[in-house]
Parts: structure tokens; sequence; C-alpha cells
């Protein structure tokens, strides 16, 4: 799960600024091969188009079966090894990274329901996995977006009249 989240933040915002972490060929199939991919440029695509629908089923812009179209001509087979019974993803090699992310997020949101979820700064892109007992976090981070959040609040509670 740690590495679908990875994918889903590799779109930020910085500063105002929006910045892409798989943008830039180089830089995409550097951030692949750290995550197990190949770095080739049609997995690259693959991965770009599986980033972006994730994170618009997560925002709840799309539903879950847009995702369905990234698993076309998939499917898992099991080998025995001598560890036991493990499940293997047969398919196109340059979409496998991307199954897996989608994958991992069936997983999430079957494991840990609703806590899956975009931060709450509406000046933020990133996404946060709640694992908290309360499900209560609202941002990706309480020392960048929540200070922020909550000073904005405060200053709008506290100012005086115009």
């Amino acid at each position: 799960m740690d590495g679908l989240l990875a994918l889903l933040n590799t779109s930020s915002v910085l500063d105002g600024a929006a910045h892409d972490e798989l943008a830039e060929p180089a830089r995409g199939r550097r951030w692949m091969t750290e995550h197990g991919g190949t770095g080739t440029p049609a997995e690259l695509e693959r991965v770009r188009r599986a980033r972006d629908l994730l994170q618009a089923v997560v925002r709840r812009e799309q539903p879950r079966s847009a995702l369905g179209p990234l698993l076309e001509g998939v499917h898992r087979k099991p080998e025995i090894t001598e560890d036991g019974l493990n499940w293997v993803l047969v398919g196109d090699r340059d979409s496998r990274l991307a199954v897996e992310m989608v994958l991992a997020f069936a997983e999430a949101e079957e494991r840990l329901p609703g806590r899956l979820r975009p931060c709450e700064n509406d000046e933020c892109r990133l996404f946060l996995l709640d694992r908290s007992r309360a499900n209560r976090a609202r941002w990706c981070s309480m020392a960048a977006c929540g200070n922020r959040e909550k000073a904005r609040r405060h200053y709008e509670r506290h100012r005086p009249p115009s």
C-alpha cells in the first residue's frame, strides 16, 4: 500500500506550483525502477494513466469501474515454491506496475475501507492513508497542511471586523 500512496503522491503542489514526478521521462523511469518497474516508455504511459485514474477514483470524481480497463488481459497464476503458494501476475510486462497499483488500491479498500483519501487542504493535491484508530486524519501532514489549515481557521475566527 505504500507504493500506491507513493504513486498517488507523484503529483503535488509545492509553494503554489504543480509538480509531477512522472512528467519528465528520466524522473519517471527512476520512480518506476525504484518501485519495481522496468522504466520503459510504455510502462511510464500506463503508470501515468493508472495514477490519474486512481486519483480521480479516490477523489470520487470517477467510479471504481473506471479502473477496469487497466486490468484487461491480466490474470494471476498460482506457483508453488519452497516458501509455499505464490500468485504470479501474468500479462503485458509494461502493464505490471500499473496493475499492481490497482490491486493495491483494491486491497486498501478491502482492508481499510474509506481510509485512503485526499488531503483536506484545498491547496494540496496529496493523499493520505489514515491508519489512526479513530479514522479522523484529515491532512497529508500535520506539520504542513494541518498547521496551515488550523492557522487559517484561527485567523478567520479572530480577524477584526472590516
